[in-house]
């Protein structure tokens, strides 16, 4: 391990769940707090970091659709989600004094701006975190789509996708003790075997513009740093 970064322009994507802490609903503030801290060690590093929360611990458009709602008017509903989200990351980033500007895909000015590829690689080359907030501005389209394309369209070389468990497992290790954990795959690899770790839209688009997918635990503390210098447990989804 290197106490060079491995990558110098990320995209850090992070489930609304991951700021509910042990919460049912809403942000654990100082979850945030310790998310925030994991970014601004990036920073310090001299990593480039971008940010797409989602917003399931607000809202999911895909229950107002199972209830038998508008999945358009639900999925609008779990933007404003992110957006909330997005707000409050940027509070907890801020109180660490770093530069941080949202970007939403959804125009509310009085808010944040808005999000064009322009203003995102001006704030990046500024030295600010730049969050994006309102998914990808479409319904039907989830969070993992919208950290894909915003990848893609920063220049990221990688994306590090936090969840609940330390990798990409066979099936969820919280459930089934004989699941088998991965330490490397191909995005092919990925969608053959159906492995839940980013939405088929979101794998392939990585895998169109060679974007690797490293999957890790957002709950532990300073590991985000870790594995930008090639450290800690992850899983590499890369056809490299």
């Amino acid at each position: 391990m290197s106490s060079e970064p491995v990558y110098k322009r990320v995209l850090l994507k992070a489930s609304g769940e991951a700021l509910m802490g042990s919460q049912g609903f809403g942000i654990d503030v100082a979850v945030a707090d310790r998310i925030a801290s994991d970014i601004a060690e990036a920073r310090q590093m001299g990593v480039e970091v971008g940010v797409v929360v989602g917003g399931g611990n607000i809202f999911r458009g895909v229950a107002v659709a199972s209830k038998g709602g508008d999945r358009v008017t639900g999925d609008h509903m779990g933007m404003l989600g992110t957006v909330i989200n997005a707000l409050a990351l940027a509070t907890s980033l801020r109180k660490l004094n770093i530069d941080t500007v949202v970007l939403s895909a959804i125009s509310m000015p009085e808010l944040c701006e808005s999000f064009s590829q322009r203003a995102t690689l001006y704030h990046l080359s500024m030295g600010r975190v730049v969050i994006f907030a309102g998914g990808t501005g479409n319904p039907f389209f989830t969070t993992d789509s919208a950290a894909a394309l915003r990848a893609a369209e920063m220049g990221a070389q990688a994306i590090f996708k936090g969840t609940q468990v330390d990798g990409i497992y066979s099936a969820d290790p919280k459930k089934d003790p004989y699941a088998t954990r991965f330490d490397r795959l191909t995005h092919q690899e990925v969608l053959d075997k159906g492995l839940a770790v980013m939405d088929v839209a979101a794998v392939a688009l990585a895998r169109e513009n060679s974007i690797p997918i490293i999957v890790f635990s957002i709950h532990e503390k300073g590991g985000f740093a870790e594995i930008l210098t090639g450290g800690g447990l992850k899983t590499i989804v890369s056809d490299n």
